[in-house]
């Protein structure tokens, strides 16, 4: 199989950082905190508070408003009513401000999709926007994009980032959908005479806010079944935090745009993303995405979507076959059904098919672990995609010595759990250049492309850096048709 691998390179960028919240370890210190600044003088304020913007505001946008921002989150531990200058509480706020390299240790394991916005493209050229996964200090993980160009001759151009890079507002009127609540709960094993009085004083959309006063009204009342109480009360609100709305600045370049942990279910990241563009049966478009949630001992299924890349919705996968990871949605409906592909066994792939997007109840086996390259497991690299031979997909198998390689399969456009065709070998491995990272031995994708009768993989290099493989299209589906199953 002739590929193409284009030598383009996204590393890791330790000079990219953003600003996001120091929180303290518990309240006393944050008093502490505080009382010594408030025991600063007039002057001395200003001198800081100018030392401070001079390092700092070159390196970030709307740095002072975060600033004031962070004040209003923690003037709860002010000991006095006293009216505050401007220049004192944002100097409180920047001491409960941090830095953070989001990127500094690896930028991998991309999925790419065609920018909503095709203005200005010469013929033959599309534009893409490339998700991937930026792990920073601690390990911890989020989701960063970039957007590039490919022409008709497949080549590759990727556009400079910014010097910038911001964290997004979560939305604070986010409304939540009760009925579709109340199911999620029911999921969860959270439904019971508790649950009635918090819910019955809620409108059928609610806010963050409504459910949080509702919470502490049935609180009061529940104080003699406090423990019982208690952990229920906990799991609402830990469900309603893992369903929120974020925003980035319209005006922002792609590469200042960041999906970064905000729910307690994602303290230790969000991992692998897998977007796709979905065409509705009316030819709307809309951008969906599965990722990991890890907070540091479980990892929970979550499901993005947006149709800007500026706006995004973060809500739960739920239903009995929603485990594991590596969860791919396919690009529309296939008689009436959103389908997915999924590796709840950490082994094997299945086919999942539900009339709702975020419950999943059902599953059929289509990929066992067949040849010595995937002996260990078989999954998906991303989204399937459509051609006229049928659904093809990019798997990754993983073989001796914990070797990750990427490999295809041709499914059935009508029945996507009928294999037409399997690669007996990978598509693509790491060679000598590649080896070597993060974690080596690991060529991965989460979704590729096909443009002008190519198949446009990018893929990530030993949990490290980023690259793009580029192989004729006719080729891949002339080895899967005659290969059988």
């Amino acid at each position: 199989m002739p590929v193409t691998r284009t030598g383009v390179l996204l590393r890791p960028n330790n000079a990219r950082v953003l600003y996001r919240p120091f929180e303290p370890t518990n309240p006393q210190r944050a008093m502490r905190i505080i009382s010594r600044v408030m025991e600063l003088g007039d002057g001395e304020v200003e001198s800081l508070l100018h030392a401070v913007l001079s390092e700092f505001h070159g390196r970030h946008q709307r740095l002072v408003n975060f600033f004031q921002e962070r004040f209003e989150s923690v003037q709860h531990h002010l000991l006095t009513d006293k009216s505050l200058t401007e220049s004192r509480r944002l100097l409180i706020g920047s001491y409960f401000t941090q830095e953070y390299a989001l990127e500094s240790a690896a930028l991998f394991n991309p999925s790419i999709v065609w920018h909503p916005d095709q203005s200005g493209c010469p013929a033959g050229t599309a534009r893409f926007i490339v998700s991937l996964r930026a792990t920073g200090e601690g390990h911890v993980s989020s989701v960063g994009f970039r957007s590039g160009t490919i022409d008709a001759a497949g080549t590759v151009t990727i556009a400079p980032p910014t010097g910038f890079v911001t964290a997004p507002r979560v939305v604070a009127n986010a409304t939540y959908d009760k009925p579709l609540f109340l199911r999620k709960l029911a999921e969860l094993g959270v439904a019971d005479g508790f649950v009635e009085p918090v819910f019955a004083a809620l409108d059928d959309r609610f806010t963050l806010r409504d459910l949080e006063d509702s919470l502490q009204v049935t609180s009061r009342q529940q104080r003699s079944r406090r423990r019982e109480w208690e952990p229920l009360a906990a799991a609402i609100l830990a469900l309603a935090q893992a369903n929120y709305e974020i925003e980035c600045a319209a005006d922002s370049d792609i590469s200042e745009r960041v999906i970064f942990p905000y729910s307690p279910a994602e303290t230790n990241g969000i991992e692998d993303a897998r977007f796709v563009r979905f065409v509705e049966d009316d030819g709307a478009v809309h951008y969906y995405a599965t990722y990991t949630a890890f907070d540091g001992s479980v990892m929970l299924p979550q499901f993005v979507e947006t149709d800007d890349f500026i706006r995004f919705r973060v809500s739960t996968l739920n239903g009995p076959e929603v485990a594991n990871k590596g969860l791919a949605l396919f690009p529309r409906r296939i008689d009436g059904s959103y389908v997915m592909l999924s590796r709840q066994d950490g082994e094997n792939m299945y086919v999942m098919e539900s009339d709702m997007l975020h419950f999943w109840h059902s599953r059929r086996l289509v990929l066992r672990p067949t040849f010595p390259w995937e002996y260990v497991q078989v999954g998906n690299c991303g989204s399937p995609i459509e051609t006229e031979a049928g659904w093809l997909v990019l798997t990754h198998g993983v073989g001796a010595m914990r070797k990750y390689s990427i490999g295809a399969v041709l499914l059935d456009l009508a029945d996507p759990t009928r294999v037409l065709g399997r690669l007996a070998e990978p598509l693509l491995s790491a060679n000598e250049n590649e080896r070597v990272g993060y974690v080596p031995n690991v060529v991965y994708s989460c979704g590729a492309t096909v443009h002008a009768g190519r198949l446009v993989i990018p893929y990530s290099m030993s949990d490290y850096a980023t690259s793009f493989a580029i192989i004729p299209l006719a080729e891949v589906l002339r080895a899967l048709t005659s290969s059988g199953t």
